[in-house]
């Protein structure tokens, strides 16, 4: 870790600094100010295409060319000769637009048009835009599809091994490892599919929403299609009714898919916890590590406790993202600049979250022989399918029986097979009874596991 990593103040620029880095060109200051610059000069060519637009000249091969260049090629360096100019301006977008008229000073005719008809709101709501976009496309769902794929593996290999539930810490039914894992996975996916259809809107209309001042210069144009146009040719989705600002409820509901992700993550992660405390589940050593700085037998949960943390940050902050955002003050105010430049934080500690959960699963270990123990030492679970078929046969009071039998009671097969002989129910049924032990009273867990 280098001197800077070392006083940083946020653990993301830290101590995290690497587990984040492919966010850095998205989220940070010289993102924002990348896309930017790609949403004015874009813009810019976009009314060129105007054939309407007389004053504008059209672009040739020289001038497409160097615009496409300053896309292409911008660096950190060039963010911060805007940074400079924004000294001055104190105004960041501004400062974009005096660094592109100086940038394209010796393309006659065209100063005047570069920001043309915008609000600051216009460059900046398509740019944080494009970087959800990105992040969901290039970060998000592709980590989202590791997650899975380790949950995949688990529950494949371990679809049909038995183990006991816990209801409210109690011993249950039967379920399989393999089908819990299951579980996760279909919830998962569930929330993967809202993320994915969410539609990331942009808006290009002016100072409140209304292209007063297009249609000031351009009457005779249709400045609606042509705004829609433009945003579509970007690889977004138009909201056409806004005020000065794109009212951000497409981000709250983006920020709300994301917290009910990792609130799923949240509850494996504290299962997985508690499997890894009753001894299920092992975590493979690595011999350079160290567990406990006095106990030195321990083997910690402490990726799946990294996670818990992290994802607990995250949803706090995406949680306020989208209470606080869709809520302005008339027309617009400035309250939701500041939060918007958070949004690479709450990301970063949810692909923290993420790596750390994913370093933890691939550890894990089942230890089967303690699964197996506990099923034998929990032979009380079958008093549930004694007192239903019980029920069956009109037995009288089939659950308090059961419950007389076995409640705060050490159970054990001999028990159960003498209490089963006494009942009054078919021979056939009685020899079916006998016959479910703990590891088999599994029901169709291994078919519903391997749905997934």
């Amino acid at each position: 870790m280098s001197y800077d990593n070392l006083k940083s103040i946020s653990p993301l620029d830290g101590r995290y600094s690497e587990k984040v880095s492919e966010l850095r060109d998205i989220f940070s200051e010289y993102g924002l100010i990348k896309y930017r610059v790609f949403i004015e000069i874009k813009w810019l060519q976009h009314l060129s295409s105007i054939n309407e637009i007389n004053e504008l000249p059209k672009f040739n091969s020289e001038l497409d060319k160097k615009l496409n260049s300053i896309i292409n090629s911008f660096d950190v360096d060039q963010a911060s000769e805007i940074k400079k100019i924004e000294s001055v301006t104190n105004h960041d977008v501004k400062a974009v637009e005096y660094f592109l008229r100086d940038l394209l000073k010796d393309f006659n005719g065209i100063e005047g048009f570069i920001h043309f008809g915008c609000t600051s709101e216009d460059i900046n709501n398509l740019s944080y835009a494009l970087m959800f976009r990105e992040a969901r496309e290039n970060i998000l769902l592709p980590m989202m599809r590791n997650i899975k794929t380790a949950l995949t593996d688990i529950t494949d290999k371990y679809s049909d091994t038995p183990m006991i539930s816990r209801t409210h810490g109690q011993t249950a039914s039967p379920t399989t490892v393999g089908k819990e894992m299951a579980n996760i996975i279909h919830r998962l996916n569930a929330a993967v599919t809202d993320l994915n259809e969410i539609l990331i809107l942009g808006k290009f209309n002016g100072a409140v929403g209304n292209f007063n001042a297009h249609y000031s210069a351009y009457p005779e144009l249709d400045w609606i299609e042509i705004s829609k146009k433009f945003i579509k040719s970007i690889g977004l989705t138009p909201n056409e009714l806004t005020t000065q600002i794109e009212p951000h409820d497409w981000i709250a509901k983006f920020c709300q898919c994301l917290i009910r992700y990792n609130v799923i993550l949240l509850d494996l992660c504290k299962d997985i916890w508690g499997y890894i405390s009753i001894g299920y589940f092992k975590q493979k050593m690595n011999k350079n590590e160290v567990g406990s700085s006095t106990m030195p037998h321990k083997v910690n949960p402490i990726d799946f406790e990294n996670a818990e943390g992290n994802l607990g940050v995250a949803n706090s902050l995406l949680g306020h993202f989208s209470e606080k955002l869709p809520i302005s003050r008339f027309q617009r105010d400035l309250s939701d600049s500041t939060v918007q430049r958070n949004f690479g934080v709450a990301i970063g500690y949810t692909i923290i979250s993420m790596k750390s959960l994913l370093k933890g699963l691939k550890k894990l270990e089942l230890d089967e022989d303690k699964i197996n123990d506990d099923l034998l030492n929990s032979w009380e679970v079958i008093s549930e399918a004694i007192q239903t078929v019980m029920r069956r046969y009109n037995v009288p009071e089939p659950y308090e029986k059961l419950k007389e039998l076995t409640r705060g009671q050490k159970i054990n097969n001999e028990m159960l097979i003498e209490f089963i002989e006494s009942l009054e129910i078919p021979e056939t049924a009685k020899k079916e009874l006998i016959s479910i032990s703990p590891s088999s009273y599994i029901g169709v867990a291994p078919v519903l596991a391997k749905k997934i």
